[in-house]
């Protein structure tokens, strides 16, 4: 991938289990955050079914919008981990059984007492055609990367893992930043003054969201982009029009304000 200031991804995260609310996700945070640290924005994520036409062609739309795209879900030996066939079908190749991760998975059941390997197990050894696999130093069984698809596991710490283990092939731009603040105004009142600011910097995506602390009720504001010149230059203007509408607007760390709840103006 060629050089850009802004590199872009979306997360696939697929499974029923997300969708009836049994399994709560948590991988989202950890790749949004991982992916800004090395300069790549994770613009979309989408959860979907276990079903066939609707991850090929999630994946076939995603593949050719974003930069990278990340899948969770799908990859284990049950009959509904269906994700591999289903990138498999997207990229129109077929599927192989590779024997080193086939020996890798025997040895490490045997490691731990269970029995080799069956024909459901040997689904997490098989793979679309082209793939490059990516470790999974927690339970053997790989991830792979396929053109700019990469298909990871759903449990948060495998997940985790292979995403570690995936950074070798990434590239990414400029770093989002951020800068905040908190005021004692509510949302309806300071609607304006954001709208004029967010006007005159474009480049700048601006964010209110109310909350309710220990101190009070208050919103913050939050200014995220590349260019930390500009962000400032943001803070500065909107520090000075809240504090014209009768606010008393405080800087916040982002790095250690804590969430809260959400309420209505």
């Amino acid at each position: 991938m060629a050089d850009k200031d802004t590199v872009t991804a979306c997360l696939i995260l697929i499974g029923n289990e997300i969708l009836s609310g049994r399994t709560q996700d948590k991988n989202l945070s950890f790749l949004a955050t991982g992916l800004n640290e090395i300069g790549i924005q994770l613009r979309e994520a989408r959860v979907i079914p276990d079903i066939r036409e609707k991850i090929v062609g999630t994946v076939n739309e995603c593949r050719a919008e974003f930069d990278y795209v990340f899948t969770t879900g799908g990859i284990g030996p049950t009959h509904d981990d269906i994700t591999s066939e289903c990138v498999a079908e997207a990229f129109g190749v077929g599927m192989y059984r590779d024997p080193e991760i086939v020996e890798l998975l025997n040895s490490y059941m045997k490691g731990r007492g269970r029995s080799e390997m069956n024909e459901a197990r040997m689904r997490m050894a098989t793979f679309p055609e082209g793939a490059e696999l990516i470790k999974n130093e927690i339970s053997a069984a790989p991830g792979y990367k396929i053109g700019n698809v990469f298909v990871m596991a759903g449990v948060p710490r495998i997940m985790q893992a292979m995403f570690e283990d995936s950074k070798i092939h990434l590239k990414g731009g400029k770093t989002v930043q951020a800068r905040g603040l908190a005021v004692d105004l509510p949302e309806g009142t300071i609607a304006d003054p954001l709208a004029l600011v967010q006007q005159r910097f474009k480049e700048v995506d601006i964010g209110s969201y109310p909350q309710m602390r220990e101190v009070g009720f208050r919103v913050s504001v939050v200014a995220r982009g590349t260019d930390p010149d500009r962000l400032d230059e943001v803070i500065v203007e909107l520090m000075q029009s809240l504090r014209d509408l009768g606010g008393h607007p405080v800087e916040e760390d982002l790095d250690t304000a804590q969430s809260q709840s959400h309420v209505d103006d």
